[in-house]
């Protein structure tokens, strides 16, 4: 893939981010509780947030439904592991590209486009769990209730996400009860576009409001929601398993505002894996908010992502492999997903250009 200016840009905000962390802390203290931590804790912290992925692949089974209701685990979690692991080893977020490719590979009757609007969903119940989940740990009496976050009230940064998150519930909302609208709108709209960004624009349109489908269905949303609300809940105590780790003595409700905070963090354009995005949020939400000392929070930091980078990133290679697909290849999953997109276009493989 081409390093384009997403790709650039990430990077930079990951070399600035990482220099902000690591000013004026004494390495030495941080390799010191990383030296001394509890590994068999780590170890621990690892296996569940790697079992989070089976998660997410159960719980994709729910929003894959109206496209094909008979997806298998197998394929399903083998298209997570390929998308974390492109992720974790390109720029510019493509892995969302190669999971929606990988999985329309792996089940022939799932498009495509519709694949990738399901996974935009499954941002939005994420979205939905993490930050329930933060208001629980922000109305917990033992939150620090006057901690600033970049000299702001807490309070600030709660009521930005509250709006936010209302904002996209609306959106939703209105793309459900009127999807024809939409689609006419973005139709007039393309009319001052050129014509190749006019088509995307459509078909992107179309594929989000495909893979909305699941949400019309009051089953199909409540499972999805629990399967959320399980997942972050479960997630968390990798968080806590973690901490305690490395000497930070927090409790389940501090690793529910760690994990939110670094969920927020980690949106941020970076390098591939979320480098200094992770470690940043890491410091914020810990340093500024619960006053815990830099070195132990850094070494939690450090600790901690890199023993989460490496499973999920091997587990995908050899998927990836299994499926015949190089990294170069996953590294074009957005081209050959755009490929997709076009009407009546068959999926086809990344790298290897249609005439």
């Amino acid at each position: 893939m081409k390093l384009d200016w997403k790709a650039i840009l990430g990077i930079a905000i990951s070399a600035l981010l990482i220099w902000w962390v690591l000013r004026g802390v004494d390495l030495a203290e941080v390799w010191g509780h990383i030296r001394h931590a509890h590994w068999w804790l780590l170890l621990a912290a690892v296996a569940v947030a790697t079992s989070g992925f089976l998660l997410r692949a159960l719980r994709w089974k729910l929003l894959l439904h109206p496209l094909d209701p008979n997806t298998t685990l197998h394929n399903r979690f083998a298209a997570v592991n390929i998308g974390f692991a492109t992720n974790n080893l390109l720029p510019a977020r493509v892995g969302e590209f190669a999971r929606a490719w990988s999985i329309a590979k792996l089940e022939p009757r799932v498009p495509t486009s519709a694949a990738l609007g399901s996974l935009v969903v499954e941002r939005v119940l994420d979205a939905v769990a993490v930050f329930t989940l933060l208001g629980v740990a922000l109305l917990h009496p033992s939150f620090p209730a006057e901690a600033t976050v970049a000299g702001q009230p807490i309070a600030t940064l709660v009521n930005t996400i509250l709006v936010l998150l209302a904002v996209l519930l609306v959106a939703l909302g209105l793309l459900l009860a009127f999807p024809g609208l939409f689609l006419t709108l973005a139709r007039r709209v393309g009319r001052f576009l050129p014509d190749r960004a006019a088509q995307l624009l459509v078909d992107a349109l179309a594929a989000f409001l495909e893979g909305l489908e699941a949400l019309r269905s009051p089953r199909l949303l409540g499972g999805a929601l629990l399967w959320s609300f399980g997942f972050w809940g479960w997630n968390a105590v990798s968080f806590w398993l973690a901490m305690h780790a490395f000497g930070i003595q927090e409790g389940y409700i501090t690793a529910l505002f760690v994990q939110a905070i670094i969920a927020l963090g980690v949106a941020v354009p970076s390098a591939p894996g979320f480098f200094g995005t992770f470690h940043a949020a890491a410091v914020v939400a810990l340093v500024e908010v619960y006053g815990v000392g830099s070195g132990a929070t850094l070494a939690f930091a450090f600790g901690y992502h890199l023993g989460g980078f490496i499973p999920v990133t091997l587990m995908g290679l050899w998927y990836a492999g299994r499926l015949g697909v190089s990294l170069k290849e996953l590294g074009e999953a957005e081209e050959a997903v755009e490929e997709a997109t076009r009407p009546g276009a068959a999926v086809p493989p990344p790298g290897r250009g249609n005439p």
